[in-house]
């Protein structure tokens, strides 16, 4: 019996569960995404992805083939059969790719010719709708890869993300991370640097501490997350990595939904003050200060104490 062919169409530039298209490649939505490879671990798997998104799969031991998304792959799946194609972008443009591949069963975002835009394969019809109405993601309460695993017809079991990248190991642990950076995209997500510097110094002395390193390699970014025992991130790339590497995470929340992201070791903090705007799920702030600021210092530090109590 002839092993059952997958394609995944991911390059990572729309966030599966959010209505919004770019050109900025979502590398943590890509990662996340891998989740979906527990379910083919016996097929021959092919992904369609980014260039920049490219080292997070590499290795991975359940993609046969690793296609970067240009004219020349596009011809070739084109042309090729498969029993499955699995579409998680809501681009126009990848959409058609998803419909015109030769296949059996589809899953994910087709392409409708009379609006030129996303809709859903059969399966997939409540993610559009939570898509164009936050309010239904918001109160879904479902983790992401519950919905993913939804999508195509499967159900999530607790299963983590898979890293294509192996880390090399450093000479030099840590105990803490601070994963501090969140990028340009959602400068909003970002706790005050005058925090981590205030929960340095409160650490000092007790626990050692490196700030984020690799931020130009991502290979040097996994190697670095691999050296610490614990990460305080933001919700960010990081955290996702920490995920699939089954670090201790502190997770730092205020405009992104907490309740999607699971942690299989960690905690996630909110905003200790009451919002009317949260989670916003938007890139700017609107309010005089931001939500982030609410998370105290104080509270950061004794959820480090406790989890590594608990690793004790």
């Amino acid at each position: 019996m002839s092993q059952e062919r997958v394609l995944i169409i991911k390059p990572g530039y729309s966030e599966t569960l959010v209505n919004e298209i770019s050109r900025t490649t979502s590398l943590g939505d890509v990662l996340r995404s891998t989740v979906l490879l527990h379910l083919f671990k016996d097929a021959k798997v092919s992904w369609l992805v980014d260039e920049k998104a490219i080292l997070l799969l590499k290795g991975n031991p359940y993609i046969e083939r690793i296609f970067p998304y240009d004219l020349t792959s596009v011809l070739q799946l084109q042309a090729e059969r498969f029993d499955t194609v699995i579409n998680l972008e809501k681009v126009a443009g990848l959409c058609a790719l998803a419909d015109s591949i030769n296949a059996w069963r589809r899953y994910g975002f087709r392409f409708d010719p009379d609006s030129g835009t996303a809709k859903a394969y059969d399966g997939s019809q409540h993610v559009i709708e939570m898509c164009i109405n936050p309010d239904d993601k918001i109160s879904s309460n479902k983790y992401w890869e519950h919905i993913l695993f939804e999508m195509v017809g499967s159900e999530w079991q607790g299963e983590l993300p898979i890293l294509g990248y192996q880390p090399k190991e450093k000479e030099e642990k840590f105990n803490i991370g601070f994963n501090f950076n969140v990028g340009n995209k959602w400068p909003v997500k970002a706790w005050p640097t005058e925090y981590w510097k205030a929960l340095e110094e409160k650490l000092s002395g007790k626990h050692t501490v490196s700030w984020q390193e690799g931020q130009n390699s991502i290979e040097d970014y996994i190697d670095w997350i691999n050296s610490v025992d614990l990460l305080v991130t933001n919700d960010s790339l990081g955290l996702h990595i920490a995920h699939a590497l089954d670090k201790k995470i502190v997770s730092l929340f205020g405009p992104t939904i907490s309740t999607e992201v699971y942690l299989k070791s960690g905690v996630k903090l909110l905003p200790e003050k009451e919002y009317d705007c949260l989670p916003c799920l938007s890139t700017e702030c609107i309010m005089e200060r931001s939500c982030m600021y609410d998370i105290s210092v104080e509270t950061v530090y004794a959820n480090i104490e406790k989890l590594f109590k608990e690793k004790a």
